[in-house]
């Protein structure tokens, strides 16, 4: 643990690209173990209390996503559906790979086609741009599968990570019923959250990346459905 958490540190420090090393390492296990630990721990243990005390002391609302989903379907959709969107959304292209970052755009065009159709725009138009960013996809994943992260996303690599850590936080405000500045410390588990992911994910990749997020949510879906 204490190697581990001194080059956590060290990457907070200086964020940069690494190599993952994937699950199947020597060691790889036990690191990823130990970053659990300490993700849950402070987790747990200090962003959780703190959280609780700052909704208490100024009279906030309790997120209300839980409440708009079945409860049937609720353990799937926090533990399942959503480590694996939202790891393979903000940190999956984070290799900085020309193909990875061909995805992340092809999935931003799909993104504003349907938001476009959404606000009225032509369906014939929306539809025709949600086609053709799917086909563009896998074209592009081929095509560029052998160039390496481009200069400028290595250089830029630092600012990346911390806005994409900030965005992971910022969006999830949309777990609560009014967003406010007041309300902003609320997201401080996924600001946690999003700075071990976005570590767990360069050092041993975007697979154990997923299975943290996963038992994150299920350790704090546990908590909700303790506490009502």
């Amino acid at each position: 643990m204490p190697i581990v958490l001194r080059a956590f540190l060290a990457f907070l420090r200086r964020p940069r690209l690494l190599e993952p090393s994937g699950l199947r390492a020597p060691g790889a296990r036990a690191d990823w173990l130990a970053l659990l630990a300490l993700h849950l721990g402070v987790l747990l243990l200090v962003v959780m209390p703190v959280y609780a005390l700052w909704m208490k002391a100024f009279g906030l609302p309790a997120p209300d996503s839980f409440g708009q989903v079945d409860p049937v379907i609720l353990p799937w959709i926090v533990v399942i559906a959503a480590p694996i969107a939202e790891e393979a959304l903000f940190r999956g292209w984070q290799t900085g790979r020309p193909r990875a970052l061909w995805l992340l755009g092809c999935a931003a065009l799909a993104a504003l086609a349907v938001l476009a159709n959404v606000m009225g725009a032509s369906a014939v138009l929306a539809g025709a741009v949600l086609l053709a960013a799917m086909v563009a996809a896998p074209i592009g994943w081929v095509a560029l599968r052998r160039r390496e992260a481009p200069r400028w996303f290595v250089a830029a690599f630092p600012a990346i990570f911390y806005l994409v850590v900030a965005a992971f936080a910022v969006v999830h405000v949309l777990n609560y019923p009014s967003a406010t500045l007041l309300g902003l410390p609320l997201v401080l588990p996924q600001l946690w959250g999003a700075l071990v992911l976005g570590y767990i994910r360069q050092r041993i990749g975007l697979v154990a990346a997923m299975l943290d997020h996963a038992v994150a949510n299920a350790a704090v879906l546990a908590l909700a459905m303790l506490g009502s």
